[in-house]
């Protein structure tokens, strides 16, 4: 049976904090995205939930300095996290946005799936790397979305892709790789059928037989 789609267009801003003290109760399940500061991650939201005001866009890569919780139905959130990488800004405002991003993702309890952003045409830097090498020794889903999709004809695009997904079989079967574009809304209703299945809460096998009994 497939998993009920959820209503991403539904989504309101909940808060901005600076590090995880600043959050709400850590439950339900929430749904990070992360990404190089140039990688297009706030166009990405802001297509996916159809809200073009959703989450701030910049010409000037590297704006998201904070935490960014944003609710879809009671318990179910996305988060912008800070962007890492490119950005150009002194070094100790860097460093504080990389020690909340590590922050949130090493402590956050209901962080459940990570969505990489990658430009297509740059894929797999080495912080990219670490990062889903982290993910996966959390065991949490990943999806790596390679934005900018449009910038290739469907070929080379597809070739990338394929590319990518035999690069991360190496971080296990929890790992999906889809191609993206804000602009052309490529891959809005794979990402919206990955994250639907996501957001629904895993079931313990344990319980369920103890409720049998």
């Amino acid at each position: 049976m497939d998993t009920p789609l959820l209503n991403f267009h539904k989504v309101h801003f909940v808060t901005s904090a600076p590090d995880i003290r600043h959050l709400p109760n850590d439950g339900g399940i929430e749904i990070a995205f992360a990404g190089r500061s140039n990688a297009g991650k706030s166009s990405a939201l802001n297509a996916l939930t159809q809200q073009r005001q959703l989450a701030r866009t910049s010409k000037t890569p590297g704006r998201t300095q904070l935490i960014n919780l944003f609710e879809l139905e009671p318990g179910k959130r996305l988060v912008d996290l800070p962007g890492y990488g490119y950005a150009q800004v002194p070094i100790e405002m860097k460093l504080k946005w990389q020690a909340a991003l590590s922050e949130y993702l090493q402590k956050r309890e209901s962080l459940h799936a990570l969505v990489l952003l990658m430009d297509i045409r740059h894929p797999l830097k080495d912080l990219d790397l670490q990062m889903l090498e982290w993910a996966s020794n959390s065991d949490l889903n990943i999806l790596v979305l390679l934005t900018k999709a449009d910038k290739l004809n469907a070929n080379p695009r597809r070739a990338i892709v394929q590319q990518v997904r035999k690069a991360t079989l190496v971080f296990g079967d929890r790992v999906k790789v889809e191609a993206f574009s804000s602009l052309k809304g490529i891959g809005v209703p794979e990402v919206t059928r990955i994250l639907s299945d996501w957001y629904q809460p895993e079931i313990d096998p344990d319980a369920i037989a103890d409720e049998a009994e």
